[in-house]
């Protein structure tokens, strides 16, 4: 109930009243079948929309639903190339069909080699192993981050390509 008057209103065809009294307003809103709802009560005097407000509070979710969905998608999925650098070559195989499925659906995928003992003198082999899973998944992704080492694992970030998913998922 807004109890401030007189107020500004805004018609249902989103053209300004002007600054009228609440009661004339809340008539005007029955007129049309439609609710008269503040839109900001901070201002003086406060601004009121002729509007239907069932259909304003509905937009209002469908619009949260979709910025929900919109930031779950941007998820980052971890994949680990196995506990060393001595996985074997099928076992990457299943690694980068998951990771594929996760490219598709539009999540970020960040593949992780980590070196146990002295496995780290040979960064080579490991660094080789994740340029070998980008290029793998080229098709359908691109790398945010190329590869970079963090103690003793090295990892890389590959982002889904807008372009190239939808040609992906029809092969």
């Amino acid at each position: 109930m807004i109890k401030i008057s007189p107020i500004r209103v805004i018609g249902a065809d989103n053209t300004q009243v002007g600054v009228i009294e609440t009661m004339d307003a809340l008539r005007m809103a029955q007129e049309h079948g439609l609710d008269l709802v503040e839109v900001s009560p901070d201002a003086r005097p406060p601004v009121c929309k002729i509007m239907d407000y069932g259909k304003y509070k509905y937009d209002q979710s469908k619009k949260q639903k979709k910025n929900r969905a919109s930031a779950k998608a941007s998820e980052l999925k971890q994949i680990r190339l196995g506990r060393s650098v001595k996985i074997d070559i099928h076992d990457v195989e299943i690694r980068v069909k998951q990771a594929r499925k996760f490219l598709v659906a539009g999540h970020k995928v960040q593949v992780i080699q980590r070196f146990r003992g002295r496995e780290i003198v040979h960064k080579d082999l490991g660094l080789k192993r994740l340029d070998e899973v980008a290029v793998k998944l080229s098709d359908v992704s691109k790398v945010e981050t190329p590869a970079r080492w963090s103690g003793r694992q090295a990892s890389i970030i590959l982002a889904p390509d807008k372009v190239k998913p939808a040609a992906g998922e029809q092969a």
